[in-house]
């Protein structure tokens, strides 16, 4: 065999989506083995709990998404997502302090996630070249340690078992891939697992928004401050299409999230900043409160392995799943991707299954460590890590991070290699780097701000009144 030719993705999520796009690329058939039945529009569905909670699209992702699918930005403006540029379209009181709006470096999408995922979706089976086989469970691999060669699937309607064959495997089945006990069946070791839980917890209700809202109105983002040495409690209130907002308030191990709709606006109260509560307290609710425990940091090795079997990887959530809060599972996802249409357009021989591996491995590890790093600073979190950047030092690393947040929230300079960081187009390294060490020293810091940075025209715009 020259090159693989049929190809089998395991989940049909944003990931999995993504990753059969790839392949139809550059095989001759693709197969999509999902578990749930995939909604016929832009709703809900059991398999993505975390879909009812606040999204971000950065734009180090849009843009990869972007390349891969012509247009779908278009699209999904059209549908009605929000293109925020950062920090000029956000209000955000971080750990440091208010964020000044600087004019915008960076950007990105906002629309719920069945929507994004629905758009997605659609645009990527329209020619029909992929196979969803919905209501199908993945239940093993199939072929042995030096090559999978497809995967046993059951109906989860009428319990039948089936093989699937495929010369390429990925496995992009989320938080609840059983890729370890797999390979370990097949008699390789163990994958090396890393996790960080902070105990995050979420609580979304979606509200109908002011007239013009969610075209005019900055984002709002309310963070705890790590410093204070309790249970973080976090408040965001996002645009939507359909002129709503999505309200997400959030809180680390031992915050008490609220989960009864009574709850819901005395919890936004009790945030370091009422602003999330001003805004809400005024508008219609739409929605009952939906409350998940989704914010573990976990992280797979499988490019430690010295042995990779041949016709198998794995991306997405299944690989590294991150705190929802910081924004990057789906740009993750997208580099993965990204890094498969590489690789599958060069040669695709015995062992290319491993350097392929090792590349979208390579493309999660900066949005692991910012995560993990900053869940780390919280009391009461889990650290069951071994990666050396999340053990010793710790101390030393938080200093430094404070003082980079400190100073970017007033620097103009400095924000911009900061955002470009977080929206995932600029690598962490660019942090530790003379330049940006000689910026932090010379770029001119503005004043602290006391209150929120918003216009006369925006308060009006929600019905909010000077603090006085």
């Amino acid at each position: 065999m020259t090159g693989p030719v049929h190809g089998i993705v395991l989940g049909g999520s944003w990931a999995g989506m993504l990753a059969a796009h790839v392949l139809a690329r550059h095989l001759e058939t693709v197969t999509v083995v999902e578990r749930d039945a995939l909604p016929d529009g832009p709703h809900h569905r059991r398999g993505t709990p975390q879909a009812r909670h606040g999204h971000i699209l950065w734009s180090g992702g849009a843009r990869i998404v972007e390349g891969l699918l012509p247009g779908i930005h278009d699209e999904l403006m059209a549908a009605g997502a929000r293109r925020l540029r950062f920090h000029e379209d956000l209000v955000t009181l971080t750990s440091h302090g208010w964020q000044h709006r600087f004019p915008p470096r960076q950007y990105g999408l906002m629309c719920t996630r069945p929507l994004l995922d629905w758009t997605v979706r659609r645009r990527i089976l329209a020619d029909g070249r992929i196979t969803v086989r919905q209501r199908t469970e993945a239940v093993e691999l199939t072929g042995d340690a030096n090559r999978i060669t497809g995967v046993r699937v059951r109906d989860t309607d009428s319990g039948a078992y089936e093989v699937l064959e495929a010369d390429l495997v990925v496995d992009c089945a989320g938080r609840g891939s059983r890729l370890r006990r797999w390979l370990m069946a097949l008699g390789l070791p163990a994958v090396d697992e890393d996790v960080v839980d902070v105990g995050m917890a979420y609580a979304s209700r979606m509200y109908r928004a002011p007239e013009g809202a969610t075209r005019l109105f900055p984002a709002v983002n309310v963070a705890a401050d790590h410093r204070e040495r309790k249970p973080g409690r976090f408040g965001v209130v996002y645009p939507q299409e359909d002129d709503q907002w999505m309200v997400t308030l959030s809180c680390t191990r031992g915050g008490d999230l609220p989960t009864r709709e009574e709850d819901f606006l005395p919890y936004a109260r009790s945030l370091r900043d009422p602003l999330v509560a001003e805004l809400i307290s005024q508008v219609e609710p739409l929605t009952p409160v939906v409350a998940s425990h989704l914010g573990i940091n976990r992280r797979l090795y499988p490019e430690r392995l010295e042995r990779w079997p041949d016709g198998l990887l794995v991306l997405g959530d299944s690989l590294a799943v991150f705190n929802p809060i910081y924004g990057h599972g789906m740009s993750s996802a997208a580099r993965g991707a990204a890094a498969l249409d590489e690789a599958l357009g060069a040669s695709f021989g015995p062992g290319a299954a491993h350097r392929t591996q090792r590349a979208i491995s390579a493309g999660v590890d900066d949005p692991w460590i910012m995560a993990a790093s900053k869940d780390i600073a919280f009391v009461n979190c889990r650290n069951r890590a071994k990666d050396p950047r999340l053990t010793g030092g710790a101390a030393a690393r938080q200093h430094f991070s404070d003082l980079v947040a400190g100073r970017s929230i007033r620097s103009p300079e400095v924000c911009d290699v900061v955002t470009d960081v977080m929206a995932m187009t600029a690598p962490q390294s660019e942090l530790g780097s003379n330049e940006f060490m000689a910026l932090m020293h010379r770029d001119k810091m503005r004043p602290d701000l006391t209150e929120p940075p918003l216009t006369q025209e925006e308060m009006d715009l929600v019905g909010l009144k000077p603090r006085g």
